[in-house]
């Protein structure tokens, strides 16, 4: 294996959603312009409830506006694409990689991977139905085939992508156990019940990890904190 095989596994960190936009940026970045790395995968945390809106959603509900000045929620932008996303009691996953990757790891690569690491720990999940979709305030209002949805129809697991020059940032949100009173006061419905798979998320994270290192066993990988 040589070095232009190199793949990047970082550490799981909570942060503020401010730092973690930035750190998949970089990360980002880092792919584009180091040649010897062709991907980087991290899941993480965020320091507190956040909403974080796609690039291309123009508007927020006023009463979201109340929530933030109220210190209920923080806002952030995000650079992929996509509807507002709560971030409460859930794992993000943020990988990055090289258009030349773009096949290896396109949606459905991805997808496959996520709902084989879930079946092994009891959880089965399918793509989503909807092929094209207006932006909604709520991502998890509505589920695209890029989505996974469970047994009972509640989406688990949303991504989006954001493009830049030669290498691509995919976001996922994995919904394992969301604040119920928080969703409602946001998006005026009942949010997605717990996960009932008796693991922490720091021990899902790391079935996941396992999981991802085992399928691709042909690249060079490289823990980073």
């Amino acid at each position: 294996m040589g070095i232009e095989n190199q793949a990047l596994i970082f550490s799981t960190n909570n942060l503020s959603g401010f730092d973690q936009m930035a750190f998949d940026l970089n990360s980002l970045d880092q792919t584009i312009f180091k040649a010897e790395i062709i991907l980087t995968l991290r899941f993480y945390y965020w320091t507190g409830d956040w909403i974080s809106i796609g690039y291309h959603q123009k508007e927020i509900p006023p009463h979201w506006e109340k929530l933030l000045s109220n210190g209920e929620i923080n806002i952030v932008r995000r650079p992929s694409g996509g509807g507002a996303v709560l971030h409460s009691g859930g794992i993000t996953y943020a990988l990055t990689f090289k258009k030349s990757y773009y096949k290896f790891l396109s949606y459905e690569m991805v997808n496959n991977w996520l709902m084989k690491s879930f079946r092994e720990l009891g959880l089965n999940l399918q793509n989503g139905s909807l092929r094209k979709s207006r932006i909604k305030t709520n991502c998890f209002g509505t589920s695209l085939i890029s989505d996974l949805v469970d047994q009972d129809g509640f989406k688990r697991i949303g991504s989006a992508q954001y493009r830049k020059k030669n290498g691509f940032l995919q976001h996922g949100e994995i919904q394992t156990n969301p604040s119920k009173d928080l969703w409602f006061k946001l998006f005026k419905e009942e949010a997605p019940p717990k996960v009932n798979l008796d693991l922490t998320n720091d021990e899902i994270v790391q079935h996941l990890t396992n999981s991802f290192l085992a399928n691709n066993s042909n690249l060079n990988f490289k823990k980073l904190p």
